[in-house]
């Protein structure tokens, strides 16, 4: 296996590759844990290692969507357009804890304050809607690629950002009708799990924003891509 030397990245982003995330099988049963580093790179990947993961659709009183353009320093999908927030629960008592997602939820909560600068109060865990969970595979550039079953939440509330630059390029809140035009024009890159999600649930579930709820589907795990 080739192992990238890390000293060609952003140093801030090669400390974060030290997180350890959960790997867990094709049921999203705990297994294990590994290195944020070890579960992205391509090898690895190939031989099925899957770990746990959560995507965060975060929508203000007008019913817009909050997006993010991924930082250039990010190692896996820079500069590529996303939903509000993606990231992994880490193998931490908190994190790990599977009942009402709650772990998930703790590090949604999390990571929203770490790239958006939201604070915690203004995204409260109960107020996270769990939609469903799905399994993609999705290499980034050769080496680095992602292979998660991920953890769909939608969250309504006004929030206040503080981007950290680090993390996010840009950010921009959308309709469903410039999400559409984004998607149709190809200089706009997007996330390859944004896409499979969007092509399958984003736009009937957007509308039904204020009753969303109805659509969860806590058994069921959706094999996108494959």
């Amino acid at each position: 296996m080739v192992v990238p030397d890390l000293k060609e990245y952003d140093e801030e982003q090669v400390r974060l590759m030290a997180e350890m995330c959960i790997v867990i099988d094709e049921n999203d049963k705990r297994i294990g844990a590994d290195s944020k580093k070890t579960c992205h790179l391509m090898d690895n990947i190939n031989k099925g290692l899957l770990h746990r993961a959560f995507s965060v659709f975060l929508f203000d009183s007008q019913n817009r969507l909050l997006l993010q353009q991924r930082a250039s320093e990010k190692i896996t999908f820079p500069d590529m357009w996303t939903n509000t927030c993606c990231s992994h629960p880490l193998n931490k008592p908190e994190e790990l804890v599977e009942e009402e997602q709650l772990g998930a939820r703790t590090a949604a909560q999390r990571k929203l304050e770490h790239e958006l600068g939201i604070k915690p109060e203004q995204v409260p865990l109960d107020q996270f809607k769990f939609l469903t969970r799905i399994h993609y595979v999705a290499p980034s550039d050769g080496i680095w690629g992602e292979h998660e079953i991920d953890y769909i939440f939608f969250i309504k509330a006004d929030v206040d950002l503080h981007v950290n630059p680090n993390e996010i390029r840009d950010v921009k809140y959308v309709t469903p009708d410039e999400l559409r035009a984004m998607f149709d024009d190809a200089s706009v890159p997007m996330t390859p799990w944004f896409k499979l999600i969007c092509n399958s649930f984003l736009f009937k579930w957007w509308d039904k924003i204020d009753t969303v709820e109805s659509e969860k589907d806590e058994k069921t795990i959706h094999r996108l891509g494959f």
